[in-house]
């Protein structure tokens, strides 16, 4: 663009307005400038809270690992060949939490050592205090890694948006760890204070564990208490499962809705405009300048671009969509273009939601099919809802997908309903009379090539003048006489004897309809219905999902031309199209069945993964479900939070409850961990409970740090 304006008044005269219609290396560096800026805040919050937690040094050696930690790990993710984009710094932020946590686990306990040995010095106290939490560290950094790195193999689509985020979390956690053993003890040993005061007799009681053990005491007491702490345990059981059930129900009951991925706040979305077949290319544009006379009532819109019987310049949705392969007189495409998000409160979905009643109305005046397209946040399909069509003969795939688009319509908030077929429109053949040709001397190619002049010109000659290169002179007939058969049968051709003969005397005419365009899939004959699934306002279900299930029943009832049932299918295409007519869903729904089937298999790998990698620690096949229990309640959080906040369950929500199985499990085993060094060292049975409410507050500082990289 800088090129641009230094040509402007020479090259460009000025009077000529040049204006960026798309630039898509802006909006990915506004992208990557928010994430950055959204990693440091995360990084301050983190070093806030060890600072209020443990002190000022402590929270500078907190601090200056996580910087170390983020470097190398950036410098790791380059080796391995992730360029720094979108989804690497998602990783970053996402991982930030779990990534100080080695360096907070270590910090921590070397405070705790000065206050239980406040006579000796941090070059006697750092390696005890290290060693005594560097199996339990080794071993929860770990399990983390085995709840996350199986999420790299997930397949389809999704595998390269996701592969990114595991592998490099991965590797910061490995990172972190060894930074921790190496880089934090020599920090403390340079940062600390030599001596700390002693508390009263009160050795673990310091900074925020200490206002926080008699929280826990209350709260453990009667749980481990010799005569009730049975029942007390038991009642706490069934309200636990009972709010694990209800978080369940959520989703059930619509409160939670599920989706593949969130909608980002584009800059732009499309508007497709499908007219019947043979439509002239004026009445297209005719109906651009109808649905671009709205759109510049919209405060939010900046601009469009409105193209009349042919393509706008390819974009993300087009990769799969094929748009750039669209041409011809009844097509046209509109690009939106809106104004920034940070000068408008609407995201770009809600501004696409409030405009396509509007625009939907106009194109029915005019008899077209409009359809609102916005960029998708995750890989494109064909459409969010995909009815793939199969059966033997095409007459009856087509009855079939006329039936089912009817359903489509029929149903609350499915909206931008099409198919693949086009129109019935007439064609008229005009067949040449070779008899009668050959016999006055006319060949077929002349008068193919006279036809074809009259309707789209051809060069009949060429003007030579100064100009590089030579001006065509074409000759076609008038526009008002474009569409007159009489006209273009009354053009003549020069018979062998030099007489002009009229083409209406060599050529038969036949009037017949247009061929219905044949799609295949995978070599299989297929007709597609496609579909979107959105309100006209905020808080309308919008999740493709919902809409497919919800047109199941319909669906279901409907026959085939054969008399038979319309078999459904879900995963893959029938077996054998061939023995009757059947329907597969595609669409959004597939690549979410792929991802959230991968995504569920790699959760159990890691599972699995975590239980071998605690008992070969513990020596116990018992402990690791003890340590495991906890897993389960993540959903209490998960799903009342996502409730709450009118947020849907994604992907990335899936990935963000993976992750925190892995957290949970590391909080249990430093926990388990620390009580058993306290049962160690001789704690009697009496005081079991007091030694178990005191690490409760050593874990929580993990904990927390924790959630905020889930």
């Amino acid at each position: 663009m800088q090129r641009v304006s230094e040509l402007h008044d020479t090259v460009i005269p000025h009077d000529v307005q040049v204006s960026t219609t798309r630039n898509y290396g802006e909006t990915a560096n506004d992208k990557a400038t928010t994430l950055i800026k959204k990693l440091l805040f995360a990084t301050f919050a983190v070093v806030a809270l060890v600072f209020f937690a443990l002190g000022r040094r402590e929270a500078a050696i907190v601090g200056t690992a996580v910087i170390l930690t983020l470097t190398v790990t950036l410098f790791a993710s380059w080796a391995w060949g992730f360029t720094l984009n979108r989804v690497s710094l998602f990783a970053l932020i996402f991982s930030i939490g779990i990534l100080v946590d080695d360096a907070i686990v270590v910090v921590e306990n070397i405070h705790r050592h000065q206050q239980l040995f406040p006579g000796r010095s941090l070059r006697e106290i750092i390696p005890g205090a290290v060693d005594e939490v560097g199996g339990p560290t080794i071993l929860a950094t770990f399990t983390v890694i085995a709840a996350l790195l199986p999420m790299a193999f997930v397949s389809g689509l999704m595998g390269p948006y996701m592969s990114p985020i595991p592998i490099n979390a991965s590797l910061g956690m490995v990172l972190s760890l060894i930074i921790a053993f190496v880089v934090t003890p020599w920090l403390a040993r340079l940062w600390m204070k030599a001596t700390h005061q002693h508390d009263d007799g009160k050795a673990a009681g310091h900074g925020l564990a200490g206002r926080l053990a008699p929280l826990f005491e209350r709260i453990f007491r009667p749980l481990l208490d010799d005569r009730r702490g049975g029942r007390n345990r038991g009642l706490l059981g069934l309200v636990v499962a009972g709010l694990i059930a209800l978080s369940v129900a959520l989703p059930v009951v619509g409160l939670v809705v599920l989706k593949m991925l969130p909608f980002d706040n584009k800059s732009e979305f499309q508007v497709i405009v499908d007219m019947p077949a043979g439509t002239p290319v004026e009445k297209n544009a005719a109906v651009l300048r109808a649905l671009g006379a709205h759109l510049a009532t919209v405060p939010e819109v900046l601009n469009y671009q409105a193209y009349a019987g042919t393509a706008s310049p390819i974009n993300f949705n087009g990769l799969v969509r094929q748009y750039d392969l669209r041409a011809g007189g009844e097509v046209g495409d509109i690009q939106v273009n809106l104004v920034d998000k940070a000068h408008r409160k609407d995201q770009s979905h809600l501004i696409a939601m409030r405009v396509r009643p509007a625009l939907h109305e106009i194109g029915r005046r005019f008899g077209a099919n409009v359809k609102v397209v916005e960029v998708p946040p995750g890989p494109p399909v064909l459409a969010p809802i995909v009815a793939e069509i199969y059966g033997p003969e095409e007459a009856g795939r087509r009855d079939v997908a006329k039936a089912v688009r009817a359903v489509f319509e029929a149903t609350p908030g499915v909206v931008d309903v099409d198919d693949s077929t086009i129109t019935a429109a007439p064609k008229t053949l005009l067949l040449v009379d070779r008899t009668k040709a050959a016999q006055l001397g006319v060949t077929q190619q002349a008068i193919a090539s006279t036809l074809r002049m009259g309707l789209s010109g051809d060069a009949a000659t060429y003007l030579h003048d100064a100009s590089r290169y030579a001006v065509p002179a074409l000759i076609q007939l008038p526009p008002e006489l474009h569409g007159s058969l009489d006209a273009l049968l009354q053009l003549t051709v020069r018979s062998q004897s030099g007489a002009a003969v009229p083409i209406r005397e060599l050529v038969t005419v036949s009037d017949t309809v247009r061929e219905q365009p044949i799609y295949r899939k995978d070599l299989l004959p297929v007709v597609f219905v496609v579909g979107d699934m959105a309100g006209t306002k905020k808080g309308d279900m919008d999740s493709p999902l919902y809409g497919m299930f919800q047109m199941r029943s319909k669906i279901a009832e409907l026959q085939g031309p054969d008399g038979g049932p319309i078999d459904e299918y879900f995963i893959q295409q029938p077996s054998n199209p061939y023995a009757g007519y059947a329907l597969k869903w595609d669409g959004e729904w597939q690549i979410t069945y792929e991802t959230f089937r991968d995504m569920g298999a790699a959760y159990a790998v890691g599972l699995i993964l975590i239980y071998l990698l605690v008992v070969a620690h513990f020596g116990s096949y018992l402990m690791p479900l003890i340590i495991m229990a906890p897993i389960p309640l993540t959903v209490i959080g998960v799903m009342p939070g996502h409730a709450l906040l009118g947020a849907q369950f994604t992907a990335t929500s899936m990935i963000g409850m993976i992750a925190l199985a892995g957290i949970i499990v590391r909080n249990s085993i430093l926990l388990v961990d620390f009580i058993h060094l306290q049962l160690a060292e001789g704690v009697p049975d009496s005081a079991r409970g007091r030694s178990q409410a005191e690490a409760a507050p050593r874990g929580q500082r993990t904990t927390r740090s924790g959630e905020r990289g889930g």
